[in-house]
């Protein structure tokens, strides 16, 4: 399915130095910020105190938070449990506020806006648990990465798989770098965005990837410079990735508009990391595998001809 179709060729690869010296200082940038800064870490990670309430009626969510924030502890996290009528109210640990002080002053506060609250249960989230979910997280971030590249190295050529991995692992930290430097709260689910992007980035890396073999394949293409078939490939695949990056985002500006505060960070997450996928994937991937030397043969191994010899008893 196409809207458009491009008939002469946009030539990507001629702004690829320049595009990816923007890219590489934007990368520094991001780097010196989570080194400098620090990422604003939820209490999944930090610790903290986890109340769950329930009330007769269905909770006002946005009134809830409010309360929680006049009492005092502006970093909470508020959000519906399992009902419309039970919420969860995460608390980030405060010094020389014990967790059961942060209980009785927020449940005062709740009781106060409204008499029919009922405490369900609460219970500390201590720091250990935090770098364990850290710990966790990196792992997880570790073994996808070797799995995209074994995969790519095993569907295309090691050239495509190291050019993908690295255009992969600038988006994630482009994103890292933008929580770095707005010092925006860096939860589970922000984690979450992070790893589907990761995942997300590769495929628009596969598909062009996959129409660069094609193009050499292609006889009236594939004895074209290396540089002209992934200006080829790339122009060629415009109208899918505008169909597809374009429904997606259409999705998640709708989670960043209407999911409120506890899908606001999630949605923000995937809308940056899936316009630096489009940019990475045309200007980074494809630009790396050019200058790594990949070419014909590296997709398409050459026909031995059959020696005429071949057979003949002397």
């Amino acid at each position: 399915m196409e809207f458009f179709r491009i008939k002469k060729d946009i030539p990507f690869m001629r702004h690829a130095l320049i595009l990816n010296a923007i890219s590489a200082i934007t990368f520094v940038l991001a780097v010196f910020f989570l080194f400098s800064k620090g990422l604003h870490l939820s209490i999944e990670f930090t610790g903290g105190t986890v109340m769950e309430v329930t009330y007769s009626q269905p909770a006002n969510i946005e009134a809830i938070r409010n309360t929680v924030d006049a009492a005092g502890f502006p970093d909470n996290q508020v959000q519906s449990f399992g009902t419309a009528q039970d919420v969860i109210v995460r608390l980030p640990a405060k010094k020389d506020v014990s967790s059961a002080q942060q209980n009785d002053q927020v449940f005062a506060a709740l009781k106060q806006q409204n008499p029919d609250v009922v405490l369900k249960r609460t219970e500390f989230v201590g720091p250990q648990v935090g770098d364990e979910l850290a710990h966790d997280g990196l792992m997880a971030l570790a073994f996808v990465i070797i799995g995209i590249v074994v995969y790519l190295a095993i569907r295309f050529e090691w050239k495509y798989a190291v050019a993908a991995i690295i255009a992969n692992l600038h988006d994630v930290v482009i994103i890292l770098g933008f929580f770095a430097f707005f010092q925006w709260e860096f939860s589970l689910t922000v984690l979450a965005a992070t790893l589907a992007v990761l995942g997300y980035s590769v495929n628009e890396s596969v598909v062009v990837f996959d129409r660069v073999r094609e193009t050499f394949r292609d006889r009236r293409h594939g004895k074209m410079p290396t540089a002209d078939v992934l200006n080829h490939a790339i122009t060629s695949t415009i109208s899918r990735t505008i169909i597809t990056h374009g429904s997606t985002e259409i999705m998640v500006l709708s989670m960043f508009f209407f999911g409120g505060p506890t899908l606001h960070y999630f949605a923000l997450a995937l809308t940056i990391g899936i316009l630096f996928g489009i940019y990475s994937s045309v200007f980074v991937a494809a630009a790396i595998a050019m200058w790594l030397g990949v070419k014909r043969e590296d997709l398409i191994k050459p026909i031995k001809e059959k020696d005429e010899n071949d057979g003949a008893v002397v």
